[in-house]
């Protein structure tokens, strides 16, 4: 099961950090640091929707199979090539508010302040980078055969922090610390460096944004 850490590490992962820094302008140091805090943040709460509804998973699943099969990996350097298309970018803006809904501003306010770069250009990342994920859980998806919410909460754990299916219960009560039923709180305080805990996500997720 390749993880997010195993893409961003991956010779695909340093041209999506080239394609993106290109594209929006920024150094590719700081577009690499604002792509592993913001992947997670997608996965996130991409898992949060699917385990808090059946319609959340089957509207994911719906969206996987349609249109995010994983093909838009297959391409990278075309996608970059001659500057991303906006239907991609348009696309990432369509994921981005159905996944955040009204707390985008907020998630792009928090990584602006932790990475120093302006919330505009977190904002764009944010549009090109969506749509990468979707592909990237899409082919996850096909490969490990999933067709069912469970299976879908059990890989998006996986591909989080590794954990095994039989904890994935433990990630999503880490990623709502505080119980009030929103996920993006909780791990904006893990990307912030706010949340403390050594152990379960917090230390899989630290280990990821190179604490």
């Amino acid at each position: 099961m390749a993880g997010l850490l195993d893409l961003l590490n991956s010779p695909m992962g340093k041209q999506l950090i080239n394609g993106v820094a290109g594209q929006t302008g920024q150094p590719e140091n700081k577009t690499a640091d604002v792509l592993s805090m913001a992947m997670p943040l997608l996965l996130g709460a991409m898992k949060k929707n699917v385990k808090s509804s059946p319609q959340g998973a089957q509207g994911l699943m719906n969206a996987l199979s349609n249109k995010h099969d994983g093909s838009i990996l297959d391409n990278l350097g075309g996608l970059f090539g001659g500057g991303v298309d906006e239907s991609v970018v348009n696309d990432g803006a369509g994921i981005l508010g159905h996944v955040f809904g009204d707390r985008q501003p907020q998630v792009e306010n928090a990584l602006s302040e932790k990475s120093g770069m302006d919330a505009g250009s977190i904002a764009n990342i944010l549009k090109i980078a969506a749509p990468i994920v979707m592909g990237f859980v899409g082919r996850q998806t096909a490969q490990s055969n999933v067709n069912d919410a469970s299976g879908m909460n059990a890989l998006l754990g996986s591909m989080l922090g590794g954990q095994p299916q039989q904890n994935q219960s433990l990630i999503t009560t880490l990623l709502d610390a505080d119980g009030d039923g929103s996920i993006l709180d909780d791990v904006a305080d893990m990307v912030m460096g706010s949340n403390k805990k050594k152990g379960g996500l917090g230390g899989l997720l630290g280990g990821l944004f190179g604490k």
